[in-house]
């Protein structure tokens, strides 16, 4: 048994836990605090309180959450989280796992790990130097890096390289059959994500208006523009403008299109540093920001140039399977 710890923040986390699952040869169970989509209803599944407190208001920071510097999230007094913990020690107790993948949480790696459970830390891009990030990767049996180290080589895993692994980029697309396209007409697709955009159906609209030799498609940027399954918009599209969610390129990566990637405001500066790695790299366009409509020809002119030739430095193809097979290897140790 192997269990999978996937933050609730956007889906993600519970993506990559699913795309690695199906290429276990034993159970995983899933532990998060999202709810279960339907899309998900086969796998094994602890839903776990969230490690918050709807009483919290702004008293947040009285609450020491950091625990003097400590940690990133660790409130005093928050039932969610004294119940979630409690949770997965039982878990623990319970199940007897060989190993837990932690993606991501400090505290619920230093949690199981002091539990006497073997970690596996899935790694994030961005400034990841601090105290706390260098702590779990420290005390991590093994380190998965879901990107290829020939386009993105972060610092803050230089110290641990021996036991980093970097598996490319996992998507759920992986290794699905093209659908045939049956456009001609060039075409945009936008691709926004559960994690949050910034993006509006405004914005896009602006974009279109000047650049009409463009069919310009949307998703992901609301609940009205959500699309469950967006492979035949990848497929189909001229040039797709994503966020540098990790996810979302390892989708388009699996596509094979051109690209334009306008990094999104993340913590740690996780998608700007992603962004930067891939226009270094020779994979897509960058864009830093949304850009103003009339700057919009020229970016996409440069995408169909560029094309989608490097999309195969991210190493999307296996990237699932060998994230497995470190897991099964790391958890018969």
């Amino acid at each position: 048994m192997i269990g999978y710890y996937a933050h609730h923040h956007g889906s993600g986390h519970v993506t990559r836990a699913a795309s690695i699952a199906a290429e276990l040869e034993e159970p995983m169970t899933v532990l998060s605090s999202r709810p279960r989509s339907s899309e998900h209803a086969h796998l094994d599944w602890l839903p776990l309180p969230l490690d918050v407190d709807s009483t919290m208001g702004d008293r947040a920071s009285d609450l020491d959450p950091t625990a003097s510097g400590v940690l990133h999230w660790a409130p005093i007094g928050v039932r969610g989280l004294t119940e979630r913990m409690a949770m997965l020690a039982e878990w623990v107790a319970r199940t007897h796992p060989r190993l837990v993948v932690v993606d991501v949480s400090v505290e619920v790696a230093l949690f199981v790990r002091l539990l006497g459970i073997p970690v596996v830390v899935v790694a994030m891009p961005g400034d990841r130097t601090d105290e706390q990030h260098q702590l779990v990767y420290r005390i991590a049996t093994a380190i998965i890096a879901p990107w290829s180290n020939n386009v993105y080589d972060p610092a803050s895993l230089h110290a641990f390289s021996t036991k980093t692994t970097y598996v490319g980029s996992i998507s759920r697309f992986a290794g699905r059959p093209r659908t045939p396209n049956t456009t001609t007409e060039p075409n945009v697709f936008v691709l926004g994500g559960a994690g949050g955009t910034s993006l509006t159906k405004k914005d896009i609209d602006e974009a279109a208006e000047l650049n009409s030799e463009f069919t310009w498609t949307a998703a992901g940027l609301d609940a009205r523009t959500w699309i469950d399954d967006v492979w035949p918009h990848l497929c189909a599209a001229s040039v797709v403008i994503t966020h540098a969610g990790q996810n979302a390129l390892a989708d388009v990566a699996s596509a094979a299109v051109p690209a334009v990637v306008v990094p999104q405001d993340r913590p740690y500066g996780e998608q700007d540093a992603t962004a930067d790695a891939l226009a270094g790299a020779g994979v897509a366009v960058v864009a830093p920001s949304w850009p103003s409509p009339d700057r919009w020809r020229a970016l996409l002119a440069e995408a169909v140039r560029l094309g989608s030739e490097g999309w195969h430095r991210v190493e999307a193809s296996g990237a699932a399977y060998r994230a497995a097979r470190l897991l099964s290897e790391t958890a018969a140790v």
